[in-house]
């Protein structure tokens, strides 16, 4: 099927999700994330960040972020995307797929194996979020790539 980028972002001075993408309860699809980049912006300082990728079962309540689709002439997603949570997904008990620990400064890209994308499920409401803790002076920023299928 189609391959789509998703911008996530996140400014708080909390732990909360960065970001997630989840099936759509209508017409969920299967979803493999098969690109992430890790980052900060704005004022950063030398500092540790755990970014933790986590399977979830609700998307929690967020501001909606359309994925693009990297071929133009490809039809929407049927995923949901939200970022900058102010409820939580319910994230799904020792389900963590990812941990990536980085300094405040690095960016980071992880790119999945053939075969090793990281896949979720489609079911109406279950994804996958990104999580990691933040301050007021830094923007935690991820872009993922989705194969939709």
């Amino acid at each position: 099927m189609a391959k789509y980028a998703v911008d996530l972002l996140r400014t708080a001075s909390t732990t909360l999700s960065v970001g997630n993408i989840t099936a759509d309860a209508t017409r969920p699809r299967r979803l493999k994330w098969y690109d992430i980049i890790f980052g900060a912006q704005g004022t950063v300082g030398d500092n540790p960040f755990l970014y933790t990728i986590q399977r979830c079962t609700t998307a929690g309540t967020a501001t909606a972020v359309v994925p693009q689709p990297l071929d133009p002439a490809d039809a929407a997603t049927e995923a949901d995307a939200g970022e900058n949570h102010t409820i939580e997904p319910t994230y799904t008990s020792a389900q963590i797929l990812l941990n990536i620990a980085l300094n405040q400064r690095a960016t980071f890209r992880w790119v999945a194996a053939p075969g090793g994308e990281l896949v979720s499920p489609a079911t109406a409401s279950n994804g996958i979020g990104v999580q990691s803790p933040t301050s007021s002076a830094v923007a935690i920023a991820t872009q993922i790539h989705i194969d939709e299928q």
